[in-house]
Formats: structure tokens, C-alpha cells, sequence
């Protein structure tokens, strides 16, 4: 039986929570799914802050908690990060028009995905983000080839790495 490849990675503090961001956002292309999970606070948001700007974005980045989707035009993507913590009924997200975005130039970041269960695509890759006293720990798996290479790419990535 083979196990889904992960890594596991202590940050400590919100400087070095987006900076991981960034370097996750080094190697995404689209299409793509990833899924966020973790307790309120946890810094969720903070991670897809440290993404877009390694993807570029120079604006602000709001968390989508009472919109439920935030999309962000780039260059080369488009990214729509989702807050489904308000969610109602998974069948709201056709509501929001979720089909529409789902294209080969479109990556999905997805908080709280649990509450958008069979309508949302399969994810790529899995991040759970835990309170580690004053630091997260972050775990990532990959959930289909293409997460199985952003982690094998993140590997190298030593910050606080746990064995």
C-alpha cells in the first residue's frame, strides 16, 4: 500500500507563514485545487496572502469569509481563493457560479472545504495548518500527481523543517 507523499514544516511566525506562501507559489501552475484546513486563526488566509504575492499580486488580499470567493486576475492565472466557512449547503457554490471557473488557466484555494463536499473538485494537494504554540505547523499532501511534485518540490524548502 503507498502512502501519499507529505511534508511537514514548523513555522514560526507570520513572516515566515507567508514567506512559505511564496515559495509554494513558485512552483503552482494551473489547473489546480488546494484544499486549506485548520481552526479559526490558524493563518489560513496568511498562507494565500504569501501565495499571491509570490505569484505577483501587489494589492490587497482580503479574506472571503462574507463573500465567500475572492478572485484575483495574474498574468499568467487566475486565482479564486474560497472561504466556505458561511457556507449553508454545498449546492451554494453553483449558485456562485464555481463551474464557470474551473478552466485550465484557474487555481482553486479552498478554506474550509469540508462544507463544499461533492461539488467541489478533488484537490491536488491537502494543507492543514495547526496551532504549534507560538509557531504553525503546517502539514501538506498531495492528493494526485501534480501535488505529489509540489511536494517533492517543497522538500528542499529547510525553514523549521520537522523530521
Amino acid at each position: 500500500m503507498s502512502t501519499r507523499p507529505r511534508i511537514h514544516i514548523r513555522l514560526a511566525g507570520q513572516a515566515v507563514q507567508i514567506a512559505f506562501g511564496q515559495r509554494i507559489a513558485e512552483h503552482l501552475r494551473p489547473p489546480g485545487t488546494f484544499y486549506l484546513q485548520g481552526d479559526l486563526g490558524t493563518g489560513k488566509t496568511t498562507l494565500v496572502r504569501g501565495v499571491l504575492r509570490g505569484l505577483g499580486h501587489t494589492g490587497p488580499v482580503r479574506s472571503p469569509t462574507y463573500t465567500l470567493l475572492e478572485p484575483y486576475p495574474l498574468d499568467a492565472m487566475r486565482l479564486y481563493h474560497l472561504d466556505l466557512y458561511r457556507l449553508g449547503d454545498p449546492e451554494e457554490l453553483e449558485y456562485l457560479g464555481l463551474r464557470d471557473l474551473l478552466d485550465d488557466r484557474s487555481l482553486l484555494l479552498v478554506e474550509w472545504p469540508e462544507r463544499g463536499r461533492g461539488v467541489l473538485p478533488a484537490p491536488d494537494a491537502t494543507i492543514r495548518i495547526e496551532h504549534a504554540e507560538e509557531a504553525r505547523r503546517l502539514d501538506l499532501t498531495a492528493d494526485s500527481p501534480g501535488g505529489s511534485e509540489l511536494v517533492s518540490r517543497l522538500r528542499e524548502y529547510r525553514g523549521n523543517l520537522e523530521h
